[in-house]
């Protein structure tokens, strides 16, 4: 399942399908989905955050969470909270960054 939406988002660039993340401190942040990809046997996905005026962030952050959905499709996130697994998590998105600008380079 998340194999294709993987791909299919990186590439995408037309799917502007955007979220908004409650921050701890109280403060929203809107975000694009990048992906949702699977490491071992979790799903995770990947948000970029807009500045106020829709536009990806100057530095080029991005927010890495786990990504779940329940019976009825309704999706929720989870923070990463051990290092190994966010380390194994990082490398996998950057390996699909990289998948996705040769597959460019191709087309």
């Amino acid at each position: 399942m998340a194999e294709n939406k993987e791909k299919d988002a990186l590439r995408n660039e037309d799917s502007d399908i955007l979220v908004t993340l409650d921050l701890d401190d109280g403060t929203q942040v809107e975000c694009e989905i990048l992906t949702i990809f699977t490491v071992g046997e979790q799903d995770y996905i990947a948000l970029l955050p807009l500045d106020d005026k829709g536009e990806p962030n100057d530095d080029g952050e991005v927010f890495i969470y786990r990504y779940f959905e329940d019976e009825e499709g309704n999706p929720s996130l989870d923070n990463i909270q051990d290092d190994d697994e966010y380390e194994a998590v990082a490398d996998r998105f950057d390996e699909l960054l990289d998948e996705a600008e040769f597959d460019d380079m191709n087309d």
